[in-house]
């Protein structure tokens, strides 16, 4: 599904976020300093191209209603055919769309989200980062959180107890949804016709005789994950490993990140699982808190 989105639609992120995101993004691979060169007064070059990319958002972002190309040209006196060409791009990589009733590019449901994860992802890190730490303290386990990015769970925090055996994760890697804990409290709520698109285009890979690998019984597994108000994955991702995730709500419901507890079956049992998922239960309701509504 694509999202035609105006300058004056975008909340809670301003255009301002948008554009800061997508210069980070474009930028980092560049912005490198020389040696020897000081880090408080840098003169690296910049790069012409992504210079006159952003010029291009920026005029999309001024205007109400999206401009077509002639006007984004009079706008930011970028030769047509490079225009046409940045445009292309950005519309194929799904960061604009092109309206084909009037010819005008918009933003595009990437470039918001993008924005999204930039801004809430590092800001909910950070506040989370002590309630996470005390979890893992207190659990033993390691405990994460992950955001969901383009049909995948991305862990953007890992919190691992002293003397734990370490797990083989790390802070932006990407998970399957269907067979993690983190993935399946990320995507429990969603309505059914969005869940079955994401199987059609993800797809359910099978890693061992424990993955739901079905259409019907993933469905079953994500309503009873949302009853419960917790997710499991019992050895479905890894034989061996258990993990126990529950989502975190903005106050509005919104999911907008999930945590969990992960560890070997023998530390994660039956009869230790509820207490666990209370644990993450309050570390969840505590987070939600310092999310701005």
């Amino acid at each position: 599904m694509i999202w035609e989105i105006s300058a004056r639609k975008i909340s809670p992120f301003s255009q301002r976020n948008i554009i800061v995101a997508v210069y980070s993004c474009l930028m980092r691979p560049y912005l490198v300093l020389p040696e020897g060169a000081v880090t408080s007064a840098p003169k690296t070059n910049t790069v012409p191209a992504a210079e006159k990319l952003l010029v291009i958002l920026e005029a999309i972002a001024s205007s109400k209603f999206g401009l077509a190309l002639p006007q984004i040209v009079k706008k930011t006196a970028i030769a047509k055919s490079s225009a046409h060409c940045l445009l292309v791009t950005l519309e194929r990589k799904g960061y604009i769309h092109r309206s084909v009733k009037t010819g005008r590019y918009m933003f595009g449901a990437k470039l918001f989200c993008l924005a999204n994860m930039s801004v809430m992802g590092l800001s909910i890190r950070e506040e989370a980062a002590p309630m996470l730490r005390a979890l893992a303290v207190s659990s033993g386990l390691t405990v994460y959180m992950a955001i969901l990015d383009n049909g995948e769970a991305m862990l953007i925090s890992k919190m691992e107890p002293c003397g734990s055996p370490r797990l083989a994760s790390w802070v932006g890697k990407r998970m399957e949804l269907h067979c993690t804990g983190l993935g399946k409290a990320l995507i429990a709520h969603l309505p059914e016709p969005e869940l079955l698109d994401f199987i059609k285009t993800h797809g359910l890979a099978r890693h061992n005789e424990k993955t739901i690998s079905s259409c019907e019984e993933l469905l079953l597994d994500l309503a009873t994950c949302a009853r419960r108000g917790y997710a499991l994955d019992d050895e479905e991702h890894e034989i061996g490993f258990r993990c126990a995730a529950v989502p975190v709500n903005r106050a509005d419901g919104e999911v907008v990140a999930a945590i969990s507890v992960a560890g070997t079956t023998s530390q994660i049992k039956p009869a230790t699982l509820l207490r666990l998922v209370r644990s993450l239960k309050e570390t969840a309701s505590a987070i939600s808190k310092c999310i701005p509504g």
